[in-house]
């Protein structure tokens, strides 16, 4: 990791007037190349991060505050700066359009490639997403495909652009848990080999204990704490933060994700 990618202050949402807050007064720094992991229950206003930060917020929502794109120099471009995996691939993915067409689009659209440069890269990037036989993998339609590998469908083409952010926002929760653990693997992979910044949110705080640098936690649309992984599992400096590590009782096994030595 070197230097800061994005810093967000005082970043406060709202989603009309006279609604509570959905993010109030938000401090945090994102450093470049890490992996940030964004902890917290329904409602705590983690989405929204997301959303906010990706310039995905819907119409009339109200934004306060400062988010600081240090690295870029200019809010990301949607697509090419970063790229974002939803919870559910049927959200990104067009029931209409073969595999091959969909990913190859953002090849073609944000790094200037033929039509045949594009879709040659699209087959090379269901390989790297383990995907069976990637190139009949190219002309199935979304329907033809489990949802794991929809979910690895969805995650080709939010890094085919090259993007220095990838957010993937409860991209595990819909899968079973071996699917999860594998694509956490990938995820962890591809951000790694592309040195990319991970912002991986989720509700499950066991799920990231082997897999990222960072963790922060949001309750109530507010930031509770932030800090090293390690750190904050073994000495949370918030009651709410233990009460979350003391309901995973399986954070004292073997995480999902061992540690790679660098």
């Amino acid at each position: 990791m070197s230097g800061i990618f994005c810093s967000l202050r005082q970043l406060s949402v709202t989603y009309g007037r006279g609604a509570a807050a959905a993010l109030d007064s938000v401090d945090l720094d994102i450093a470049a190349g890490e992996r940030l992991a964004i902890i917290g229950e329904s409602g705590s206003g983690k989405s929204t991060l997301a959303r906010a930060l990706a310039g995905l917020l819907p119409e009339g929502a109200k934004v306060r505050g400062e988010m600081l794109w240090s690295a870029l120099g200019h809010p990301p471009r949607p697509g090419r700066d970063f790229g974002f995996v939803f919870q559910d691939p049927g959200s990104s993915l067009n029931p209409v359009l073969t595999i091959g067409e969909q990913v190859a689009e953002g090849a073609s659209r944000h790094l200037g490639l033929s039509w045949k440069q594009a879709y040659a890269r699209a087959e090379e990037l269901l390989e790297r997403v383990r995907i069976a036989q990637p190139d009949k993998a190219m002309r199935a339609f979304p329907h033809q495909l489990s949802g794991g590998q929809r979910q690895r469908v969805a995650i080709a083409a939010a890094i085919a652009a090259r993007p220095a952010l990838l957010i993937a926002d409860e991209a595990t929760s819909a899968l079973d848990v071996v699917v999860q653990a594998e694509i956490v693997r990938l995820l962890d992979g591809l951000v790694r080999e592309d040195g990319m910044t991970l912002l991986f949110i989720t509700h499950d705080i066991a799920l990231v204990s082997g897999f990222v640098d960072r963790i922060a936690v949001f309750r109530n649309a507010r930031l509770v704490e932030a800090g090293p992984l390690r750190s904050v599992l073994s000495a949370p400096k918030s009651d709410y933060t233990a009460a979350l590590i003391a309901s995973h009782r399986d954070l004292a096994t073997p995480p999902l994700i061992e540690e790679v030595a660098s």
